[in-house]
């Protein structure tokens, strides 16, 4: 199985509205019907981030639907869903949140080798309009780039 299989939700507009500074990998807690649904695949962090409660981080407003073949024992879509990660992890995270005003936000939700679900956490700061506006110049002149290359070679 190929990395990229194993990928269930990705959150591609993260590093378009955001400045990642750093990641880290975390596991997260489900119900039984909330990982049969993402082994299907499905299941949206593109409004997800992760917030502080009781010196624990959750996952809040991801949705995860409704698993169908569970009829009245399925889960609620967009519960909180507790992140497990070691208490240096997440007394650094939470600084950096009081501290800087980072945000921490899913990049991916991803199956590891053993099976186990895991989110990948990004530490991020917001760009501002004339940042995104850079990193899309920079995009296109890259691809830009790439065609005249091939164009030469062929």
């Amino acid at each position: 199985m190929r990395a990229a299989d194993r990928y269930v939700a990705q959150n591609r507009r993260a590093r378009h509205d955001y400045l990642i500074e750093d990641t880290i990998e975390a596991g997260v807690v489900l119900q039984g019907t909330e990982v049969k649904v993402l082994r299907q695949g499905q299941g949206s962090i593109t409004e997800a981030y992760a917030d502080q409660s009781g010196g624990e981080l959750f996952l809040v407003n991801a949705n995860i639907p409704e698993y169908p073949a569970a009829a009245h024992f399925s889960h609620q879509p967009r519960r909180p869903r507790k992140l497990l990660l070691h208490r240096k992890q997440v007394h650094r995270l939470l600084g950096a949140i009081q501290r800087d005003g980072m945000t921490v936000i899913p990049l991916s939700i991803y199956f590891n080798e053993r099976g186990r679900a895991k989110v990948e956490l990004g530490i991020a700061r917001g760009k501002r309009k004339a940042d995104k506006r850079q990193t899309e110049k920079q995009r296109d002149w890259q691809r830009s780039r790439a065609r005249i290359l091939r164009g030469s070679n062929g």
